[in-house]
């Protein structure tokens, strides 16, 4: 078990009810995902979620998982778009606006059946094995699913479900933290 396997145990050992699996991560995303199915019980449904978006409310989840329950085959959280969003021409010249009405920031847990979402990573690798390098990147497991043709079901996201990616992520979700941390212990006092 790796020093990663092992804290993930730890934590999952605090989780009562639930049964974790620690498994050690891939080369990227595609490659984690994998591995993970490849340990997982069988189950009907999977949610695969980004450690990096750690603030995501349980509503959010839960919300992914209703979705699925009432019959969809793959489900993603979204938010509006609110910034102007434009294609931007290899030598850096503004080539048009997208229509944000239309446009979503997806987030995780991203909700699919274990046979869709197994069924779009084994296209992804025989897509791979023909085209080497020229294969289209996988940003997202959702994305893998549309390349099938299923229809991706849109939920509500939350905006604290932030992906920490760069050093101003970790402040606005120190902060969101903080403010969690206070408000749970507001509760706490009689």
């Amino acid at each position: 078990m790796s020093a990663a396997e092992r804290e993930i145990a730890e934590i999952a050992s605090g989780a009562s009810g639930m049964s974790i699996t620690a498994v050690a991560g891939g080369r990227d995303r595609v490659e984690s995902v994998r591995l993970a199915l490849r340990h997982s019980q069988a189950s009907d449904l999977v949610l695969v979620h980004d450690a990096a978006r750690c603030l995501t409310p349980p509503e959010v989840f839960r919300r992914v998982v209703a979705a699925l329950d009432a019959g969809a085959e793959a489900v993603v959280p979204v938010l509006p778009m609110t910034d102007t969003v434009r294609r931007v021409s290899a030598d850096g010249t503004l080539r048009g606006d997208l229509d944000r009405k239309s446009l979503r920031r997806i987030q995780t847990p991203q909700g699919f059946t274990s046979a869709i979402l197994e069924r779009a990573h084994a296209s992804h690798r025989d897509e791979l094995d023909r085209l080497g390098a020229r294969a289209r990147e996988a940003t997202d497991d959702a994305g893998l699913v549309e390349r099938l043709g299923v229809d991706v079901v849109a939920v509500d996201g939350h905006e604290e479900a932030l992906k920490i990616t760069y050093p101003l992520d970790l402040v606005v979700g120190e902060h969101i933290a903080r403010l969690r941390d206070d408000a749970d212990a507001s509760e706490a006092r009689p």
